[in-house]
C-alpha cells in the first residue's frame, strides 16, 4: 500500500512539474496596419517613437540597430526575450529572434513569451492611435 501511494505521489509531482513547463507555437506579428485616429500628417520616425514608447511602458529594452529596424529586449526573472521590429510609416512586424529559458525548440516557445508578445503588440496599437 505505502509502495502505490509513493508511485502515485510521484505521479502527480512530475504531471505538475511538466505542466510548468507548457509551450506553444512562437508568436509573431506580421505585417500589422498601423492605425490612427488623428488626421495630423505622421512620418516613420513617429511610430519609431510609438513603438519604442509602448515597450518602454512594458518593461522592453528596445533600441535602433538601422532605419526602419529595432531590437527589443525583455528580462523577466530568470527570463529573456528577443524580437526584432521591423516597421515602416504603414505596418510593422515582431518576431522571435533570441531568448534564454524558455525552452525555445525551434518551433515552440514558453507559453508566457507569447504572452508577452501580445501584450508589445497591444500596447503599441495604443500608442500608434495617439499619433
Amino acid at each position: 500500500m505505502k509502495f502505490k501511494s509513493a508511485l502515485v505521489a510521484l505521479f502527480v509531482a512530475a504531471f505538475v512539474l511538466l505542466a510548468g513547463c507548457r509551450t506553444s507555437p512562437v508568436y509573431n506579428v506580421y505585417n500589422a496596419p498601423v492605425m490612427v485616429t488623428g488626421t495630423k500628417p505622421y512620418t516613420s520616425g513617429d511610430v519609431e517613437k510609438a513603438i519604442i514608447r509602448a515597450g518602454a511602458s512594458l518593461g522592453w529594452q528596445i533600441r535602433k540597430v538601422a532605419p526602419g529596424k529595432l531590437i527589443g529586449t525583455l528580462f523577466i526573472r530568470s527570463h529573456m526575450a528577443e524580437v526584432d521590429i521591423a516597421y515602416g510609416k504603414d505596418k510593422y512586424d515582431i518576431r522571435y529572434r533570441n531568448s534564454n529559458n524558455l525552452n525555445y525548440d525551434g518551433i515552440k516557445i514558453h507559453s508566457n513569451y507569447n504572452g508577452w508578445i501580445q501584450n508589445l503588440d497591444n500596447a503599441i496599437k495604443r500608442e500608434l492611435l495617439s499619433l
